[in-house]
């Protein structure tokens, strides 16, 4: 219902679609079960994993082989996802990956992201810090795109087309959002904040879309969406655009995370209900009702403004939330319009023209 002008809200009034225990009827589940517990030292995060990993035994443990081949794992992947992890590093599908990501390199071909930064979303986000999850597909295969983190992207490249309609996205739940200057498309914040950005495979030769699809990577990735659901034992919320990010979180348990589907923000299918889906406002939701409003995503990537309330209105506007949604429906619908417009017939450009993280939308149209 919205809300009356001039009235307040904040985190402290948000509910939950899904919730899997019964809520009181004075309070919520934050305050009837009370805020979770940390098993660390760092009592201010609700999302603390602990951990006896040694992780130079281990290393000892591997064979001369095993450590030429996963010394990029053994120096850039984070810490608490090696603990989690380091089985399935020395099983023979992942060491056939690593083969051949080597001979990929021998042979001089170009490989993005660079070598030191396809582990960069666990160093950004550490396992015990993930509150939230963005599957993506493929990284981006032009040069300066693709950095480790899935839908981002290194300045001065713009915002490719599915994060301009990711912002629209958020816009649309956050009237105050404002997108970052020079169209830029950098998410190392979000990340930062607790959000685990992750493709589904996480190399790509260059100017090659999906050219290192099924060597490998689906399985680790997937292992890697496995543990996060079973570590952070008290929720997560997961985000999946597009039916193959769908089968991604297919088993996850969703009495005990949320799970948020959607079609792919790619400008070949955001018109189809990904500008309305209302995600970032229900992620928050279940969050402040889960784990308290100071565990809310700000998704802003300004200093202006904080985009953690979903009635937080546009800056030095005194309109209504009414007006203001009124205002964001018709903006929605001409941008709608203007993508059927460009989706009509196929994109000769090639500078992020979607093929890297929307191919399952662009087989759609063409087998149309």
């Amino acid at each position: 219902m919205p809300t009356p002008a001039g009235q307040k809200r904040n985190a402290n009034h948000l509910t939950t679609p899904t919730v899997d225990t019964k809520k009181p009827k004075n309070g919520s589940i934050t305050s009837f079960f009370g805020a979770p517990k940390a098993k660390s030292v760092d009592s201010k995060s609700s999302f603390t994993v602990s951990s006896n990993f040694d992780k130079q035994k281990w290393v000892a443990l591997l064979t001369p082989e095993q450590r030429e081949l996963l010394h990029l794992e053994i120096d850039t992947l984070h810490e608490s996802w090696l603990a989690q992890l380091k089985e399935e590093l020395v099983t023979p599908e992942f060491l056939a990956l690593k083969r051949f990501l080597q001979k990929e390199k021998q042979s001089g071909a170009k490989i993005f992201p660079p070598e030191n930064e396809i582990y960069s979303w666990s160093q950004h986000t550490p396992l015990d810090k993930v509150k939230v999850v963005i599957v993506g597909q493929d990284p981006y295969h032009n040069h300066n795109q693709a950095h480790g983190l899935a839908f981002s992207v290194r300045p001065p490249t713009p915002a490719p087309p599915s994060l301009a309609n990711i912002y629209t996205g958020i816009k649309n739940d956050y009237p105050s959002f404002e997108r970052p200057p020079n169209k830029g498309g950098l998410l190392t914040p979000w990340a930062e904040r607790g959000v685990l950005l992750l493709n589904t495979c996480l190399t790509v030769r260059a100017h090659d879309a999906a050219s290192h699809s099924n060597k490998g990577w689906e399985r680790f990735t997937q292992k890697a969406i496995d543990v996060v659901a079973r570590v952070r034992s008290r929720g997560v919320v997961f985000l999946a655009w597009g039916t193959p990010a769908g089968k991604r979180v297919a088993s996850i348990n969703r009495q005990k995370h949320y799970v948020l589907q959607s079609v792919h923000p790619s400008p070949l299918s955001a018109s189809r209900g990904f500008f309305t889906n209302g995600h970032f406002r229900k992620c928050n939701e279940w969050l402040a009702e889960r784990y308290g409003p100071d565990e809310v995503i700000d998704w802003s990537l300004t200093s202006k403004t904080k985009t953690s309330s979903p009635f937080a209105t546009i800056q030095g506007h005194s309109a209504p939330v009414d007006n203001l949604r009124e205002k964001q429906s018709e903006s929605q619908n001409s941008e709608a319009a203007d993508i059927a417009i460009k989706s009509s017939k196929p994109q000769t450009t090639d500078e992020f023209d979607d093929d890297a993280d929307a191919l399952e939308a662009l087989a759609a149209w063409e087998s149309k």
